[in-house]
């Protein structure tokens, strides 16, 4: 009989503002992650304090942002108007207060509801604020969001502007660390939307004139098939090529808020660049052929814009303006007028455009036949399929409680297994593969289906159509720590670097590292992760501690296993760096066998020795 409970006027609480966002996090920062993912809470945290100096530069106030970052703490300079003095603690500590609710003050910022910079100081264990106006200088510091010390008002000489400086929560955010390429990644990006912006990033300094087209440049990985057509009109801007990858990229942003998620922009983007296609080559091409293998980016201004939640990754807004039009409709004229024209002036590149749709409508129709069997072996398999061992909750951008859906790729039954039986049978998926991989460097698409390993493994993860229904969030492949274990994982990576770059470019896939060594006496157990790990156990258990090497996933028990994939789980993401080419890459690992790659070996073996043996 289920327990009754008084429910009485004591049952009512009213949290203080800074309690409620601690309590709650994931309602102001999305979810909260360790740092190993892009949109990880702390890098929201950063975002936040940032888009507040991006406001000031897009008002006219403030061309340079110092940016410092180390692995706790970060500071943010910029030289703005300053936030007025006597508002400065509102402005940090009182939810619902903010210049962003004037629209003349601030007529197409990011930030509109006034939480952005109370839910950093809420989530930091140290947060300080300094405001610089006309001589003057305020400073408040704060702890969780309360005040700790708050000093007179004093002169300086400073320039005008805000010092923001806070250590994210370590009870909060666990064992997190910065990544500085997701850092690099952001600071570029805010560069490329607003050109003449500097930002000084733990010393490097980034700089755009070209906007979108520095943009493209950046994160192309190889010379795209024609130039980029870069067009711009007032409050928007649109860059689009095509390459020889699979699949489509884009990179959407709203008043200088990079939406990953997409949103009513990216939608009408898509939409106006097929039907402009279709109306100037005069033929009804299939969508899927005039986007594959697109590269393109987009960004607007709309006033007072509405996301789909408060970490702003996805745009809701229907209208541009209160008198303006809608967004769809925005977006589909200026590229539908833009792009006609420009196809018409540039006769090479619309003749270029044509001949990659004709080859990627080839392409589609030479494996249709193949997709459709592949498909019914795939259902008829998932009947009885022991290879996946599925969990209950799949990854769902729309919902930030679904967001840590995860899939183990391993291989071999007793690593499968140990996995299998210490998961969170919720959030924790596991694919079992049978023996190693094909090499598919080289190889079309046909081989995703034609391999039925490949083949299962797409259906599991649903990414046949792109990555808008994968139903995990993180593909974590899970392998040996040895030379077999390294030659899996390659084969593994050269699979999706081939066939599915943008899991690799969205942050999806990561490699789990487990512990190489168990130290351990009666009373103290310790995992280790390298050698240095391993010697610090050992002085810290003293003389005879019992030290076990794991050589494979099979040899960690269940009950082991539950600590190395639970709160603590370390994933290192599998990330692609400027100045990647995936070809070169593949070509250099998965090609023939050169002599430069036997060089390489050579000259690496060594640091093979010590990690893998």
């Amino acid at each position: 009989m289920q327990e009754q409970v008084n429910y009485t006027e004591d049952s009512i609480k009213t949290l203080d503002w800074q309690e409620h966002i601690r309590r709650r996090p994931g309602m102001y920062i999305g979810k909260l992650g360790d740092g190993s993912q892009a949109d990880d809470g702390i890098y929201v945290l950063l975002k936040e304090v940032i888009d507040n100096s991006i406001d000031e530069f897009m008002m006219g106030n403030g061309k340079k942002i110092e940016v410092k970052v180390s692995d706790e703490m970060v500071s943010i300079r910029d030289f703005g108007r300053g936030i007025p003095l006597g508002k400065l603690v509102d402005v940090v500590s009182k939810m619902n207060t903010g210049a962003k609710y004037d629209s003349k003050v601030f007529k197409k910022s990011v930030g509109l509801n006034g939480v952005g910079v109370k839910a950093v100081n809420a989530l930091s264990s140290s947060f300080t604020v300094r405001s610089f106006r006309e001589g003057e200088v305020k400073e408040v510091s704060f702890c969780g969001g309360v005040i700790t010390d708050e000093k007179a008002l004093g002169k300086t000489e400073e320039p005008n502007g805000t010092y923001v400086e806070f250590k994210p929560d370590e009870n909060i955010f666990r064992n997190y660390h910065f990544i500085t390429d997701y850092v690099s990644s952001m600071m570029k990006n805010y560069t490329f939307l607003n050109a003449g912006l500097t930002i000084e990033f733990n010393g490097e300094r980034f700089h755009s004139r070209n906007g979108l087209l520095d943009l493209l440049n950046e994160h192309m990985d190889s010379e795209p098939l024609y130039p980029v057509i870069h067009l711009k009109g007032e409050d928007i801007e649109v860059a689009i090529t095509h390459g020889n990858q699979y699949g489509e990229d884009y990179y959407s942003f709203v008043n200088g808020q990079h939406t990953t998620q997409g949103g009513t922009h990216l939608i009408a983007f898509r939409e106006a660049l097929v039907k402009t296609i279709r109306d100037f080559y005069k033929k009804d091409f299939d969508p899927s052929d005039i986007r594959a293998s697109i590269i393109a980016a987009v960004s607007i201004k709309v006033e007072e814009p509405v996301f789909e939640s408060q970490t702003k990754t996805k745009l809701g807004s229907k209208d541009i303006g209160p008198e303006g039009p809608s967004v769809r409709n925005f977006v589909v004229n200026f590229v539908q007028t833009e792009l006609d024209n420009y196809l018409h002036k540039h006769p090479d590149v619309s003749e270029v455009l044509l001949r990659r749709i004709v080859e990627s409508e080839r392409e589609r129709k030479a494996i249709s036949g193949i997709k459709k069997l592949a498909k019914q072996r795939a259902k008829k398999v998932s009947l009885h399929n022991k290879k996946l061992r599925d969990c209950r909750i799949h990854y769902n951008e729309k919902d930030e409680r679904k967001t840590e859906s995860s899939i183990f790729i391993t291989e071999g039954d007793s690593a499968s297994g140990s996995i299998t039986k210490s998961r969170d049978v919720n959030t924790q998926a596991v694919f079992s593969l049978r023996g190693k991989p094909l090499n598919s460097y080289g190889l079309t698409k046909k081989v995703v289906y034609e391999n039925e390993e490949f083949n299962l493994l797409q259906a599991a993860l649903n990414i046949e159509d792109g990555l808008d229904d994968l139903r995990y969030n993180k593909v974590i492949i899970a392998t040996d720590a040895d030379v077999d274990g390294m030659h899996i994982r390659l084969l593994l990576l050269t699979f999706f670097l081939q066939f599915f770059p943008e899991l690799v470019k969205k942050g999806h896939l990561y490699i789990l590292q487990t512990p190489l060594f168990r130290v351990r006496n009666k009373r103290k157990t310790y995992y280790c992760y390298s050698e240095e790990e391993k010697q610090q156990a050992v002085k810290k258990l003293g003389a005879g501690p019992e030290i076990t090497r794991f050589k494979g996933l099979g040899e960690i028990s269940p009950d082991e296993f539950s600590v190395f994939i639970g709160e603590d789980i370390r994933l290192e993401p599998v990330s692609l760096h400027k100045g990647d080419s995936i070809k070169q890459i593949l070509e250099f690992y998965m090609g023939k066998n050169t002599p430069e790659r036997q060089e390489f070996i050579i000259e690496n073996l060594y640091v093979e020795k010590d990690e893998l043996i």
